[in-house]
């Protein structure tokens, strides 16, 4: 064991979580108002939206992440190509970041992850208490964002709290798009000398770092809705 390398390769290795926590923050911002949407037209079975999202969430969920990521990463060049030469648009396609793949890919997954937690969280909700709202004058806008949605965020947020950790974790998959976050920037350092263990083990330690602190964030975060929500009770 090169303890010396072990040490070197863990800073190595920090250096790419701002990276991750980048795909991660947007991927969420992304998938949230896109799940929360789209569990109101499961819950509410709109024609064809609702069986369009059904199919939507079993392909994620029967898929592994690592095939979508060579999908996508494959087909929207492609696409991007076939319509840049179509319309005489002069840009090479294969300089783009691949961050931005990345961004659509782990917000395509994590969508449909949240749809399912979105939907089991406002299916405890009582129906009466919409019907409430709306009898004292209050528009469906205002009594979601008054009523239905604080419930159902106390509710959701354990699952959102995993599918949260799981997106970091996810992000080490992001290698293989060329995105220069934790595994890939450990994995390359560990190249020169073939300290492959050591590197991987800076890459357990990292994560193990990250995905305990945003836990124990959530964790927090639950205590006060729950102490809020006891309040209010």
């Amino acid at each position: 064991m090169n303890y010396q390398f072990l040490l070197e390769t863990f800073f190595v290795a920090l250096s790419g979580v701002p990276i991750a926590l980048l795909v991660t923050v947007v991927a969420l911002f992304i998938a949230l108002p896109l799940g929360f949407l789209l569990a109101l037209t499961r819950i509410n079975k709109i024609p064809v939206v609702h069986h369009l999202a059904k199919i939507y969430v079993s392909f994620v969920r029967g898929t592994p992440i690592i095939i979508q990521i060579f999908i996508i990463y494959s087909s929207i060049p492609l696409m991007l190509k076939i319509i840049f030469e179509k319309y005489q648009i002069p840009y090479d396609i294969y300089k783009i970041n691949p961050i931005w793949y990345a961004f659509i890919v782990f917000a395509f997954s994590s969508t449909a992850i949240l749809i399912e937690v979105f939907r089991s969280a406002l299916s405890t909700i009582e129906k009466g208490q919409l019907e409430a709202a709306y009898s004292v004058g209050l528009t469906t806008f205002q009594a979601y964002t008054r009523i239905i949605i604080p419930q159902a965020l106390v509710v959701a947020l354990p699952n959102i709290c995993t599918a949260t950790v799981n997106l970091i974790k996810a992000t080490s998959l992001g290698y293989a798009m060329s995105l220069p976050e934790i595994t890939l920037k450990a994995k390359v350092a560990a190249n020169v000398g073939y300290n492959y263990v050591e590197s991987y083990l800076d890459i357990f330690i990292v994560y193990l770092i990250l995905c305990s602190t945003v836990e124990y964030l959530f964790k927090r975060y639950e205590k006060y809705l729950s102490k809020y929500k006891a309040a209010n009770a």
